[in-house]
């Protein structure tokens, strides 16, 4: 399973960076999702990285575009969502999945197989 790290407790406008670290190899074949849980709110995608089929493509929702940065490490087996300018709207549980399919990468979640536990994001005051 994928093991989010990296969440905490921020003041807005400072940046936070998660991990995802996963044992299955090679995960170059892998697209990698990021998904978001705020109090009250249903999970949503905030964005995803394809694998190396899908020629590593991102997409974000419109909400973290231009802030948010997905990015990957395939040689030490790890994601990363990079988080800047943090808004109290992105206070949630953040998760990590993957998918093992070929090409571009889903923005919803019943396409990835594999999650991790989630990490806490606090963006306060």
């Amino acid at each position: 399973q994928p093991v989010e790290s990296g969440g905490g407790l921020v003041q807005p406008g400072e940046s936070l960076t998660l991990s995802c670290s996963f044992s299955r190899y090679p995960l170059r074949h892998y697209a990698i999702g990021w998904f978001r849980r705020a109090p009250g709110k249903e999970r949503e995608a905030i964005g995803c990285i394809a694998g190396s089929s899908g020629e590593e493509n991102t997409h974000y929702i419109d909400s973290v575009k231009g802030r948010f940065i997905v990015s990957r490490a395939n040689e030490k087996n790890t994601g990363y969502l990079q988080m800047n300018r943090l808004q109290s709207d992105d206070t949630g549980v953040y998760y990590c999945a993957m998918d093992p399919g070929t090409g571009d990468c889903p923005m919803v979640a019943n396409e990835y197989h594999y999650w991790g536990q989630g990490t806490q994001v606090t963006v306060s005051s």
